[in-house]
């Protein structure tokens, strides 16, 4: 297995980070202009039930939106301002990034019509549904189109309300200036699963297209939890990352080797051990895994572990340093930062401040995988108007109180996957 380190800069540049998660949306109100006429009418109504949200939040909740909308009152308006983004960006030394819906987690009011947005699995009218999508896909290129080598936009698909459709989504989507990707809806509800052959004609499109797939934290299984908030905040991860093994084990890699799908928000502490199954059912040779070997031969032509890094990445968001811990076993080279301005669970505005803290003890190759590198490759992005855009603003890792003289050990990675020698797994060259 090549190091994803090799050839790395050791040296004390500037580090050119890419979030792999922001957001960004108009006010609800604004949506109108983007938004089809004949659906009007009932934006309007979806307009009161999104004031009615706002006025709930503040009513079991005001002390905390007060305070964060007042202490942060210039930087959320990046949200939709792309002067004022550019500016909360440099300020939290982030040169570039991946923006995706509802600029607004704590109230919801700069959300996609309909909540075309991270909650898209719960609309069950198509046209609202697709509706709500275009309008929001509308406003983003716009937007990324005013500064393109520092914007990459996730557009709209809801993918679940018509396959003909999604692709014509994303053909009319390709080659517009900043869009890097497309978001489907977290949860299939009732439709088919998203291994289910189906929506082969979307992964083929989407890798035609060099447009990276998504789904975003947000949706999860909310009338299992009898309104039980702590259920939800255990489980959404699982259902953000879900998708990840219905289009790994249906092949879908296999038939289509340009595609390349991100889970954003949802950590990275779980991937490990899945991939320590994963691997065991379709590479392991001695007894343990012998009984059901026979009933995975041949689905995929690689080791699970193998397409992390090529077709898989992690957004992980702000790691957790016991992420950044395991990121040899997790995948070094797929994991990629993510501040998730301008949402209160992330770094911004105090990335820079996060960074000298959490990455002391990583070495500088590879924290300039996590930070920016990996989304780079990931991506396609424009490396030299990120370069001149770090130069100005990123931080260096003299700057984070690194060591330069810290290096990779050239083992970490064989030796974090422990069950290549549990299950006699044969290590890829």
């Amino acid at each position: 297995m090549p190091s994803p380190v090799a050839g790395v800069d050791q040296g004390n540049a500037p580090y050119i980070i890419v979030s792999s998660d922001t957001h960004a949306g108009l006010f609800v109100e604004d949506y109108r202009e983007y938004l089809e006429s004949s659906l009007h009418p009932e934006f309007d109504e979806w307009l009161v039930t999104r004031h009615q949200h706002r006025a709930m939040v503040e009513e079991i909740n005001g002390e905390y939106v007060e305070q964060w909308e007042s202490e942060n009152e210039i930087g959320l308006k990046g949200a939709y301002d792309p002067e004022i983004r550019d500016k909360t960006l440099d300020a939290d030394g982030v040169a570039g990034e991946i923006i995706f819906a509802d600029g607004d987690a704590v109230t919801g009011m700069e959300a996609p019509p309909f909540g075309a947005g991270l909650s898209a699995g719960q609309i069950t009218d198509s046209r609202q549904a697709w509706a709500g999508a275009r309008a929001h896909n509308r406003w983003l290129e716009e937007f990324c189109a005013t500064n393109p080598p520092r914007r990459g936009g996730v557009a709209l698909v809801p993918i679940t309300h018509g396959v003909k459709e999604s692709v014509k989504e994303i053909e009319a989507l390709a080659g517009k200036p900043g869009v890097k990707g497309i978001m489907i809806p977290t949860m299939w509800h009732e439709h088919p699963s998203y291994g289910h052959e189906s929506y082969d004609p979307v992964w083929a499109a989407c890798a035609e297209a060099g447009l990276v797939v998504h789904t975003h934290s947000g949706e999860a299984d909310r009338p299992s939890y009898n309104e039980n908030m702590a259920q939800y905040m255990l489980e959404v991860a699982f259902w953000t990352h879900r998708p990840l093994w219905q289009l790994l084990f249906s092949g879908a890699f296999d038939r289509h080797p340009g595609l390349r799908y991100v889970p954003v928000e949802c950590g990275s502490w779980w991937l490990g051990d899945l991939l320590f199954k994963a691997d065991a059912m379709f590479g392991g040779r001695n007894w343990k895994v012998k009984k059901m070997s026979s009933q995975t031969k041949g689905l995929i032509q690689r080791l699970p572990s193998e397409y992390i890094g090529t077709n898989v990445f992690i957004g992980a968001s702000t790691m957790s340093k016991v992420e950044l811990r395991r990121r040899y076993m997790n995948g070094v080279d797929a994991l990629m930062w993510g501040t998730d301005y301008p949402h209160p669970e992330g770094s911004w505005p105090n990335t820079v401040e996060r960074l000298e803290t959490d990455f002391q003890q990583i070495p500088v190759e590879e924290t300039r995988l996590l930070l920016g590198l990996n989304a780079v490759r990931c991506y396609d992005l424009d490396i030299d108007g990120l370069s001149n855009i770090a130069s100005q603003i990123g931080p260096t890792p003299e700057q984070l109180n690194q060591d330069l003289n810290l290096r990779t050990e050239p083992n970490a990675i064989r030796e974090a996957r422990f069950w290549f020698d549990d299950y006699n797994i044969e290590w890829p060259e």
